[in-house]
Parts: C-alpha cells; sequence; structure tokens
C-alpha cells in the first residue's frame, strides 16, 4: 500500500532534501508552502501522515496542527528550528506525535516516519481474534483497538495517537512495569535519546485525561528510577 505524506515546509531546500529522501522510501509526497497550502492538499488528497515546519508564512505549523486534529487523527510529526524544550511540549500538548529540532539528519526524519506510518496503521488495521478481543479493560477505563475510543465511564475520552498508543500498550498488560525507552521503542521504533522528554509530556497528558486526580494517579503510575506501568484498579 502506497503512502501519502504531506510536507509543509516554507523552506524549498529543505522541503526538496525531504521529498527526495520519502520518495527514495517509497512514499509519494505533497510540498505545502504554509499551512493554507496544506488545507488545501489535505482537502484533495488522502494523505497518511503530516510533516509540519513550524515557522511559516499566512498559518504557522501550531496552529496547523489544530486544524489538522479538528478533522484527522494521523500521525504528526514536527520539524522546527525551535527545540526549546518550551516548544516543544507546546506541539506535543497540541497533539503532534513527535518533534524533532532542526538540524536534522533526512534519514532520521525517514525512520521516524516511517515509524509512524507502520505503529499508526498497523493498529487501526489489525482486525480483533474475537468479537471482544478489541475491548481492553482496566478499572472505569475502556479502550475499543478496533475503533480506537476510549471511554471512562462511559463517556468518550479524546486521545491522539501517541497516546492511544502508550495507553493501549500499558492496558494490554496491567502491572507490568515499562522503561522509557522501551515504551517509545514499543510504539514509535528506534530511540534517540532526545525523545526521553517526549515520553514525560505524553505519560502527563494521559494523566491530565484519564486520571480524576493527575496529581495523584491511580493507574498510571512511576516507578521511581525504572518506568511506569498502568494499574488495574
Amino acid at each position: 500500500m502506497s503512502y501519502n505524506i504531506l510536507v509543509a515546509e516554507d523552506e524549498q531546500e529543505i522541503a526538496g532534501i525531504l521529498r527526495l529522501y520519502l520518495e527514495k522510501e517509497g512514499y509519494q509526497v505533497f510540498w505545502a508552502r504554509d499551512g493554507m497550502e496544506a488545507l488545501e492538499w489535505m482537502e484533495k488528497e488522502a494523505i497518511s501522515m503530516a510533516v509540519l515546519d513550524i515557522m511559516m508564512p499566512r498559518m504557522d505549523g501550531y496552529e496547523l496542527l489544530g486544524r489538522i486534529r479538528e478533522i484527522s487523527n494521523m500521525p504528526i510529526l514536527i520539524l522546527s528550528a525551535r527545540g526549546q524544550s518550551d516548544d516543544k511540549i507546546l506541539g506535543l500538548n497540541l497533539g503532534a506525535d513527535d518533534y524533532l529540532a532542526k538540524p536534522f539528519d533526512p534519514l532520521e526524519v525517514v525512520a521516524r516516519v516511517n515509524s509512524g506510518i507502520r505503529r499508526f496503521y498497523r493498529l487501526s488495521g489489525k482486525p480483533p481474534e474475537d468479537e471482544q478481543s478489541h475491548i481492553l479493560k482496566v478499572g472505569d477505563l475502556e479502550l475499543d483497538t478496533q475503533t480506537l475510543i476510549l471511554k471512562k465511564r462511559d463517556k468518550e475520552v479524546l486521545l491522539t495517537p501517541m497516546e492511544y498508543k502508550i495507553l493501549a500498550m500499558f492496558m494490554k498488560n496491567p502491572g507490568t512495569i515499562y522503561t522509557k525507552v522501551q515504551i517509545y521503542e514499543n510504539i514509535s521504533g528506534e530511540y534517540f535519546e532526545s525523545d526521553d522528554n517526549t515520553i514525560m509530556v505524553h505519560i502527563s497528558n494521559l494523566r491530565d485525561k484519564i486520571e480524576d486526580n493527575p496529581k495523584d494517579p491511580c493507574y498510571i503510575k512511576t516507578i521511581r528510577g525504572v518506568g511506569y506501568k498502568i494499574e488495574n484498579r
């Protein structure tokens, strides 16, 4: 199956390099010079994943990210010269699955795109083994791995793709402790040192959504010096 990648990047040289490497990997690439043009591509083509710059004319990457999240759960990777922790946290909080600071290695971008495509579309496309095997339950949480819908006390909780993958992994194996490296490798493939803070942000966002008191979590527990686990209350 062929996947379409949307690259929103106002610098032609960078966009050209990304297109070259991604097309060599077998992807079809659509280039947008700004956020408005990116939305136009979204209306015309079936986009599988988006790679977004932040600083673009007319509509920046943060606003574009929010607009995409209103209509799609596709994987989104941010590439930005703004590599400060606050910028990264903002991007992840707005719904990005991954964040890579410029300058970057094009091969790392390809690896992250491959991981995003592989993990997201395998999770959403794999049929259940039986009628109930796609329903995961932990306490008041119920996760449907077919529809990708999480409910807490029968009320739907909206998740980003990365949050869904982390929670699904935890709920399939309640009580199992995962290190940050194991979490990232399970949900996105190869681990990079810069990804450590990414996992912490996603865990924090998950707690905000599923815990009655995120500062005193009942579900996702931190195991000091080791990692995280989910407890079956």
